[in-house]
């Protein structure tokens, strides 16, 4: 099974920039990585008019568009997915980050500034580590917010080699 890290924390914290850094740290490694985004307020990936938008319109189910650099699909689901089932689409890849499903029961890094963020979000028990500038939980490993290498180290140690 893959490996699914949640990237979380409150809103403008930094999670994407620290997500961007800690992907590029991964790949240099040798790794593959898969990410999914979870969007509370939908989503529309399709130009109205273009080709895959207007298949969906006349009815498709799923729309696939593939080039020789990269594949897409979206399909039209009734409710919402949950994670594991996002996630059971993905292969070949070592590890999946996610940003964005704060809720879920997946091992979480919350990414946490001081002078961005008035208080955590999630509890001690409920990180396995935290990217920031300050310690927030002692027991909780914490790794520099500005410098992905050492969390990757703890990553690649802890969860993708193993």
């Amino acid at each position: 099974m893959i490996p699914i890290i949640s990237i979380v924390g409150r809103s403008d914290c930094g999670k994407t920039t620290y997500l961007e850094k800690l992907i590029r740290e991964i790949k240099q490694r040798g790794y593959k990585v898969a990410t999914i985004k979870h969007d509370v307020h939908g989503f529309d990936i399709d130009k109205p008019g273009k080709d895959t938008w207007r298949h969906a319109q006349a009815g498709a189910d799923i729309v696939c568009i593939s080039s020789p650099a990269k594949m897409a699909m979206i399909k039209k689901v009734d409710q919402e997915l949950l994670l594991e089932e996002v996630a059971a689409h993905i292969d070949g890849v070592d590890i999946i980050f996610t940003e964005g499903y704060k809720r879920e029961s997946k091992r979480r890094i919350e990414v946490f500034r001081k002078e961005a963020c008035d208080s955590p979000l999630c509890l001690e028990e409920e990180l396995l580590a935290m990217a920031t500038d300050t310690v927030v939980y002692q027991e909780v490993p914490h790794f520099p917010v500005d410098n992905p290498i050492p969390m990757a180290d703890f990553l690649v140690k802890n969860i993708i080699a193993k």
